[in-house]
Parts: structure tokens; sequence; C-alpha cells
């Protein structure tokens, strides 16, 4: 684990202190928290997408029936 540390940490001797642990550890829990941010994110996208082609599916449902109203309306006229 520690030449992975020195790996991430080019330039500088190969030693442990606490402030740089202290650091380190910082920065896995802000890694680990933004993770799950963008997972959240990613999931209410899809739930975005999936209202929206609902909504879609709702209004070219409702103008479907306007239409058919109207053509049964023209044929009703019609002699």
């Amino acid at each position: 684990m520690a030449v992975r540390m020195a790996e991430q940490r080019y330039g500088f001797e190969q030693f442990d202190c606490a402030p740089a642990l202290r650091l380190e550890a910082h920065e896995r829990v802000a890694k680990l928290q933004f993770d799950s941010l963008n997972r959240r994110l990613d999931k209410i996208e899809d739930l975005i997408e999936r209202l929206e082609r609902r909504l879609w599916l709702t209004v070219y449902g409702v103008v479907g029936v306007i239409l058919a109203q109207a053509f049964q309306g023209l044929l009703a006229a019609a002699p």
C-alpha cells in the first residue's frame, strides 16, 4: 500500500505521516460521496426520462382521441 501511495504522491519521499494519511482518508471519503451522488443523479435522470416518455404517450393519446372524435363527427355529418 505504501508503494501505491508513493505513486500517487509523485516527487515526494516515501513516508507516511498523520496529516498526509488524514488528507488521503478525506480524499477517499469525498470520492465515495461524489460517486454515490453521481449514481443517485443517474437514477434521477433515468426516472425523468421515463416520466417524459409517459407524458408524451399521454399527449399523443389525448390528441388521438380528439382526432378520432373529429373524424367521427365528419363521418356523421357526411351523407
